[in-house]
């Protein structure tokens, strides 16, 4: 067995992705009864390298866009690229914890964003130590409430679930390991999405954004009948909607096209004989709106609604999975102790016990953190902590099983639930006003950590059970990985809202948040809500999955912005067309995945050279000329050079070779 460290690797086995039959075996590519390197001082130093540098891009963003992009497989990339360039053998150990502890990023980051601009944007203060907090003790719970959950998600389900972004990752790892120029793939198209996004941000040479409105008769028919379509021509995002893939992108843009083309035109046909305004603190009449009014005062409800009942439906599916999971952990800690040394290295977690301690730990932590950074009321702070424990907790699963599935944390309507539950709770306990959207926020921003970290977190183990990786070691440098991103993302937020803020012109999009200060405003301060609209979406969550079409896509498209929408379909589409010209289905695979390295360069280049931007304009460089930047020739140009950009990654991505050395 000595020389299995050493030899070939030639791909993960056949029986990877397939179900296991009665009596078959899974054996990973490391074996089980070897030991490799795995946790040292290069793969700790460059995945908390990683975790700071995808914080910080992933942030912003995040925040630009809406959509956080998983850091997993860009970081995979790299470390591939790292291990080649030193000429390292034997590197797919280390490569596993590099992008383990660098995946904290995107998911520390989803938690902050979601949650955090809010305050901002509802004009309350809020420190760094708020953000920095939150975010660290909401990252250990949902990495310590997951742990117990491991062995039925990656090993009892094998071949179940399609875990689509650890499947991306780990082909990447593998073929890292076999060789090949992917690395040089990557850097290139992370060159040229970075260049395109930043001339955009730092110079506006052209338009971000396409309207119809350019065109000819466009402005009118958007007047008259509120009918316009838009698209936000960024490489990062279109490189976000091609590894999402056709399905789902097509999913979130027919929730934004039956909001934009179906509820906005006929709220506005029906209320353009209104003379009094309709609706909870809407001021304004219909017939006076543009559709991005409507959308906001009416359409985005309804999908806060849907995202909300997506959540409750997700907890009711895994109820199976929260019982069976408490009762092995409790039988564990209470019952027969198992000798963690004799089990194979392969299978073997934290103990029960270290998890135990670990949670316990983390609630008085929470607790004192309430009580005297947030609310400065002992009967408050424990309220708070006993919210954040139990739905943090319930949601775990649905977290897990949602990026087990469809590669997606559908972490912000669960958020939502969480901020409509901790206000009704907060209020009923007199924590009001001000002081109540923040506790709120605060308390939102700690679970919306734990449940993003859960979910990414499913992802790393099963990419780890798949090569051979020692679970126990992912597991204890997950929390180094998680304090660096909650530091990297408290500093980066600060820097965003003294550069652009969160409310206003030109301001960062931020739509999740502003979705959060929409529903906790008058929740907190006894205003009335859009109730009917909640409902109206709750009940459309449910039509959607008796149709089998999956509610939480479609929710999400219809409340994020539609020219954040749109991009995503024409990636989705370019994976489609790359991954089915040929009737050669390893030519078509192999195109696919080249797409993948390009996609993610996009995503790579264009959020850091993003953060790069930010930082100059936050310093004092800023040279868009905005007379320009909005004139419709940059428009048009801005069109023009989005086809550039779609041209290039379909050539490139078609350029795959089977085999490709």
């Amino acid at each position: 067995m000595s020389d299995h460290a050493t030899q070939t690797v030639k791909g993960l086995p056949t029986n990877a992705y397939t179900d296991l039959k009665p009596g078959e075996e899974y054996k990973p590519i490391m074996s089980p009864l070897q030991v490799y390197p795995e946790v040292n001082f290069r793969s700790v130093f460059w995945g908390l390298l990683m975790a700071m540098l995808f914080s910080a891009a992933a942030a912003y963003l995040g925040l630009k866009i809406g959509q956080v992009f998983e850091a997993a497989i860009p970081i995979a990339i790299i470390a591939v690229g790292l291990s080649a360039a030193a000429k390292r053998k034997n590197a797919l150990g280390e490569n596993v914890i590099i992008q383990s502890i660098g995946a904290n990023s995107g998911a520390v980051v989803a938690g902050a964003i979601f949650t955090i601009p809010a305050l901002y944007i509802l004009e309350l203060n809020v420190e760094f130590y708020q953000v920095f907090f939150a975010s660290l003790f909401g990252g250990f719970l949902g990495i310590l409430f997951l742990i117990p959950f491991r062995k039925y998600f990656v090993a009892e389900m094998h071949g179940k679930f399609p875990f689509p972004e650890a499947t991306a990752t780990t082909e990447v790892l593998v073929a890292g390991e076999k060789g090949g120029n992917q690395a040089k793939v990557l850097v290139i198209s992370g060159i040229i999405g970075g260049i395109y996004d930043f001339i955009i941000a730092s110079f506006g040479w052209w338009s971000e954004v396409f309207t119809t409105r350019v065109l000819p008769y466009g402005d009118v028919i958007a007047d008259k009948m509120k009918l316009v379509f838009k698209v936000n021509i960024g490489a990062a995002v279109t490189g976000l909607g091609y590894i999402i893939g056709l399905k789902y992108s097509a999913i979130i843009a027919a929730g934004s096209f039956v909001s934009w083309y179906v509820i906005i035109p006929a709220l506005y046909h029906v209320g353009s004989g209104l003379t009094t305004p309709l609706g909870a603190n809407v001021t304004k009449l219909i017939s006076d709106m543009s559709a991005e009014e409507i959308f906001r005062n009416y359409v985005r409800h309804i999908g806060i609604g849907g995202i909300a009942m997506a959540g409750i439906i997700g907890i009711i599916r895994s109820s199976k999975i929260i019982k069976s999971a408490f009762v092995l952990g409790f039988k564990e800690i209470v019952g027969k102790k198992v000798d963690m040394d004799s089990r194979v290295r392969t299978q073997r977690d934290l103990s029960m016990s270290i998890i135990a301690i670990g949670i316990v730990m983390t609630a008085v932590m929470i607790f004192i953190f309430f009580q005297f950074g947030v609310v400065h009321n002992i009967t408050h702070a424990m309220v708070g902590l006993l919210i954040v424990l139990i739905i943090s907790f319930l949601f775990t699963t649905v977290a897990a099983n949602a990026i087990a599935i469809v590669g997606t944390n559908p972490v912000s309507g669960m958020t939502l639930m969480t901020l409509i539950i901790s206000s009704f709770v907060l209020v009923s306990v007199g924590l009001t006003g001000d002081n109540g959207m923040i506790s709120a926020l605060i308390i939102g921003g700690v679970v919306c950590t734990a449940l993003s970290c859960a979910g990414a977190f499913i992802t790393d183990l099963k990419i780890g059970y798949w090569l051979g990786s020692s679970p126990y070691k992912q597991e204890s440098w997950k929390f180094a990985g998680v304090l660096v991103s909650a530091a990297t993302v408290g500093w980066v937020m600060l820097i965003l809202n003294e550069t652009y803020g969160f409310s206003g012109p030109n301001a960062l999009v931020a739509p999740q948040a502003n979705a959060m200060a929409a529903v906790i405003k008058p929740l907190m301060t006894g205003q009335a809500a859009p109730w009917m609209l909640y409902v109206a979406g709750a009940f459309m969550a449910l039509v959607l999955t008796m149709l089998g079409v999956p509610a939480l896509a479609f929710a999400l498209g219809m409340y994020i912005p539609l020219e954040l929408n749109t991009p995503l379909v024409f990636g989705g589409l370019i994976a489609h067309f790359v991954s089915t010209r040929s009737t050669d289905e390893k030519l078509n695979t192999a195109r696919r995945e080249r797409g993948t390295l390009i996609a993610s360069g996009f995503i790579a280049g264009g959020a850091l050279l993003g953060v790069i931007s930010a930082i100059l304009r936050y310093l004092g460089f800023n040279w868009v000329d905005p007379e320009w930047a909005e004139s419709h020739s940059a428009e048009l140009l801005g069109g023009v050079m989005f086809l550039g950009i779609l041209g290039y990654m379909y050539w490139d991505s078609m350029r795959g070779k089977v085999e490709e050395e």
